[in-house]
């Protein structure tokens, strides 16, 4: 009796993957710039958190690296949400921004949704904007989250189309859950949500052929909950002794899986690499250009 090798999984390189998304970026934004047309990108940061710090300066390198005008505004975590919003409005006015990103979390003294939704909708390139949201939710036009956005780019690459797969979304916040499942149904996939207190979860992921884990938990996703073939998206970053790791068991899933995102190097590298195609297609709505090919759902 010939013994059965364990597989494993495709890994699905979204470092690789953003690194060329940026170099198609920055030839587009080449072209703009032929048309006297530079895209310009605002990052808002108040406070001094760590992690932000970190996230802002990696934002700015990278935004001039494809050419466009990184803006960086630096405020003291004492900062009134009036001063916030009234720096905003002049962002909104702004014709060289054309789009604007404050860096979350904000201090605890300010209303994160005002904030969010005091952002001109065409320049919300974070996707966080309600009536962004309520675009994607109806099929219109709209800017969308940049880690969905990513997470669609992968699967679409990987399995090509989308259509009658079983996907599984494990989270259901606004910033990944619900705007994934949103673009799962565009792209006609049938989509299940689920989170930390779905009843039958492990038996839910066991029918996906699309499993996205975005739950915030370290290893929530057991290697045995996979199912045989499927490609996994782990959304998750979490810090531990042990280094970072994502919200699904790796180590497991990978003998199971047919593809998976590693962390770190999978969704990770495509949050930011979105965010400039983001930044790339308002500077092409907002001059009345075509939407630039590729980039957008």
């Amino acid at each position: 009796m010939t013994a059965t090798l364990p597989m494993t999984a495709t890994l699905i390189d979204g470092k690789a993957f953003a690194a060329g998304l940026r170099a198609q970026i920055a030839t587009q934004v080449q072209a703009m710039k032929a048309h006297r047309i530079t895209p310009g990108l605002a990052v808002v940061l108040v406070g001094e958190d760590p992690a932000s710090q970190v996230y802002v300066r990696s934002k700015g390198r990278m935004t001039r690296e494809v050419g466009m005008n990184s803006y960086e505004h630096r405020l003291p975590p004492e900062t009134s949400q009036q001063d916030l919003l009234a720096l905003i409005d002049r962002l909104n006015a702004d014709p060289a921004v054309n789009g604007i990103l404050v860096q979350l979390p904000l201090p605890a003294h300010m209303d994160e949704a005002a904030v969010i939704n005091s952002i001109d909708p065409a320049k919300d390139v974070d996707g966080f904007h309600i009536l962004n949201a309520g675009r994607l939710a109806t099929g219109q036009k709209a800017m969308v989250p940049c880690t969905p956005l990513g997470c669609l780019m992968l699967l679409r690459d990987h399995l090509g189309s989308l259509s009658g797969k079983n996907a599984l979304v494990i989270g259901r916040s606004n910033i990944v859950g619900k705007p994934m499942a949103q673009l799962l149904l565009r792209d006609s996939a049938t989509v299940t949500i689920a989170h930390s207190r779905t009843a039958n979860l492990p038996d839910l992921c066991r029918q996906a052929d699309i499993l996205i884990a975005a739950v915030g938990r370290a290893l929530f996703v057991k290697g045995d909950w996979i199912k045989p073939g499927a490609t996994v998206i782990d959304v998750g970053i979490n810090r531990t002794d042990d280094g970072l790791v994502g919200d699904v068991d790796f180590d497991a899933a990978k003998q199971v899986a047919g593809a998976i995102t590693p962390v770190p190097g999978g969704v990770g590298p495509m949050t930011i690499a979105c965010l400039l195609a983001n930044t790339l297609t308002a500077t092409a709505r907002a001059n009345g250009l075509p939407d630039p090919e590729g980039l957008t759902p």
